[in-house]
């Protein structure tokens, strides 16, 4: 690959996606000066209505696939593609929400679903067997390729060295991701053509965007001791992350020091409520939606709390559903909402005041469900944060290290009285033990700030900003079966041995010589990679026995390795987290080591985090 001229931050987000870059090459003069190179955001040219194309740094992520002669052909063309015939973005949001079946939408949700083969052409779900389908993949790369043509006709239209797939690339993906969803984002990547890619978290990216924008005054505006909350609640997950301001020669050090788990609610269900909302009002006025309008009212309400958010005058959007029949004056049925029903709405159904020991809610499961996102039972944000925070100890481990500090994220976070609420409530959790008061962290921007986070944390890596001390966010472990004998209806017991402890941070290369393990070669076998985001203390190497409901799989390779059939071959393990994200896992012979021949090995590799 050529030197990137650019550093690009590519924000691929459930609802909205956005792009920002930066010179890569530094000056000499620019060496020896303290200034970064400006953040610019992308405008994104897209098709915005029928036949109309502008530019616009929000870049919707959703895909309309027409049905034939629907909407004509030079209605679809775009600068670059005169052929096109799938609309993304604006439009394809838009003309959604009229015709809902035809609609790809949270195709970002569907890469964490292990529900379905996420390869497989399944969306839009639900939709007619008349109408092609994609793969969540698939979706994911189409918004993305779309990025990399418009990059590509702007940028590099003289300059085949400007072309995206010569830049160095950061995109960012959820801090709960687990190993397979960010590795079919990066199969996504590579499928639009985008190769030098590295996965960077969410939260982290927007914090390193406030980094960037406070310039050096960021060091005045914290203080060592502060615990930082990063609360991103976006259109598909909610995600938490702690950041700890620590010191080290006198300078402020930002570590990330913990990550929640995994939160499929967000921007998405609160869409839904509202719809729920506005559609119970009907039916109590004679008006009953079926299920068809009611996948428009959804997409209708999203527009309108992002319009009533983002606006701070606007206090009521209306919202329209396609009517059925012809009594339906003008075939349509419009209703409004209220910005004080949209932040009531939020308030209460998923922020409701709850105490630091509340856990989410379980309900019992109804034996059959229809398939599709597998959403959190319990939509209350508030109680996954109180069990989050709960879990985060003081240095003695007698206490709970509540944040000093709480940085917002997410389109639904504009409204200052959903904000206030959460402060609110973190502080109530506080005042038992004397604590002062949380204090929040302003955002320049909650649209923007990922993707101008990621292309700065760019620029630190290559020593031009501040860095965030990270490592992994949770202890990994390898499934070992256990040395016992064959008991009549027992599985053999699987213990877990921890290969990559709680902070190992990229680049690090550890030995277990001291231990050895027999690998099964020549035959089909499984390997299970599991994790914990509690268990902050298992050494790398060490062996969990009782392990319950602390440690979990998260994702399993079958494989053959190269041996003859039914051979067990004594091994060591060499353990290594690699620059680009992935926990590589080395099994060495002893036998080969012992007798001084060349060393015969055998390596997994799992995909288990972003760049930090």
């Amino acid at each position: 690959m050529l030197n990137p001229e650019f550093i690009i931050g590519i924000d691929l987000g459930t609802t909205n996606s956005i792009v920002a870059f930066t010179e890569a090459e530094i000056s000499d003069e620019q060496k020896h000066d303290d200034r970064i190179p400006e953040i610019t955001v992308l405008d994104i040219p897209q098709i915005i209505s029928d036949g109309v194309v502008d530019n616009r740094s929000i870049f919707p992520s959703f895909i309309y696939l027409p049905g034939s002669h629907e909407i004509s052909d030079s209605s679809m063309s775009l600068p670059w593609n005169h052929e096109n015939k799938t609309i993304v973005g604006e439009f394809a949001r838009e003309r959604g929400a009229e015709v809902p079946q035809r609609l790809i939408s949270s195709s970002k949700s569907w890469l964490c679903n292990v529900m379905i083969d996420r390869n497989k052409p399944v969306l839009p779900w639900n939709s007619p067997d008349d109408i092609s389908k994609m793969s969540p993949v698939e979706s994911s790369s189409m918004i993305l390729q779309h990025i990399r043509d418009v990059w590509n006709h702007l940028m590099a239209s003289e300059d085949d060295r400007r072309k995206i797939e010569n830049q160095e690339i950061f995109l960012t993906v959820p801090a709960s991701f687990d190993a397979v969803a960010r590795e079919l984002t990066l199969k996504a990547a590579r499928l639009a053509g985008l190769s030098n890619v590295t996965l960077l978290e969410e939260p982290q990216a927007a914090f390193y965007s406030w980094i960037e924008a406070s310039k050096d005054q960021w060091r005045k505006k914290v203080k060592k001791g502060d615990r930082v909350l990063v609360c991103d609640v976006g259109g598909g997950t909610s995600d938490f992350s702690l950041i700890h301001v620590t010191e080290d020669n006198g300078d402020l050090v930002l570590e990330r020091v913990a990550v929640g788990d995994h939160l499929l609610v967000g921007g998405d269900n609160m869409d839904l409520a509202l719809a729920y909302s506005i559609a119970k009002k009907m039916a109590d006025s004679g008006t009953r939606l079926d299920s068809w309008q009611m996948r428009g009212l959804v997409h209708s309400c999203r527009k309108a709390k992002e319009k009533i958010l983002s606006d701070s005058e606007t206090e009521e959007h209306p919202v329209t559903i396609l009517g059925r029949g012809s009594s339906l004056i003008g075939g349509t049925i419009k209703s409004f909402i209220s910005k004080d029903e949209i932040e009531n709405s939020i308030i209460n159904g998923f922020f409701p005041a709850c105490e630091i020991t509340s856990i989410p809610m379980k309900t019992q499961k109804i034996g059959l469900a229809e398939a599709g996102l597998s959403y959190e039972s319990d939509p209350a944000v508030s109680r996954h944060l109180a069990n989050f925070l709960n879990h985060q100890k003081n240095d003695t481990g007698d206490s709970i290290a509540l944040p000093t500090a709480v940085f917002f994220n997410g389109g639904v976070m504009k409204s200052d009285k959903v904000r206030e609420h959460i402060i609110r409530m973190i502080d109530s959790w506080g005042t038992k033990d004397g604590s002062d008061s949380i204090r929040e962290i302003h955002s320049d921007d909650f649209d923007l700030a990922v993707a101008r986070g990621a292309a700065y944390y760019g620029l630190a890596r290559r020593g031009r900003g501040v860095r965030i001390r990270g490592g992994l966010g949770r202890s990994y472990y390898i499934g070992i079966a256990a040395s016992m004998p064959a008991v009549p209806g027992m599985p053999v017991p699987v213990k877990a041995l921890c290969v990559a402890s709680f902070g190992m941070e990229e680049g690090t290369d550890i030995n277990l010589k001291n231990q050895e393990f027999v690998l099964a070669v020549g035959e089909p076998v499984r390997f299970e990679l599991l994790c914990s985001s509690t268990r902050k203390k298992d050494a790398t190497g060490e062996i969990v026995e009782d392990w319950q409901d602390e440690i979990e799989e998260i994702t399993s390779i079958e494989t053959t390795l190269d041996g003859e059939y039914g051979q067990f071959v004594r091994v060591t393990i060499e353990i290594k987290v690699t620059e680009i994200g992935t926990l590589e896992l080395w099994c060495v012979s002893v036998e080969d080591e012992q007798s001084g021949e060349d060393e015969q090995k055998w390596k997994l590799e799992f995909n288990v985090r972003e760049q930090d």
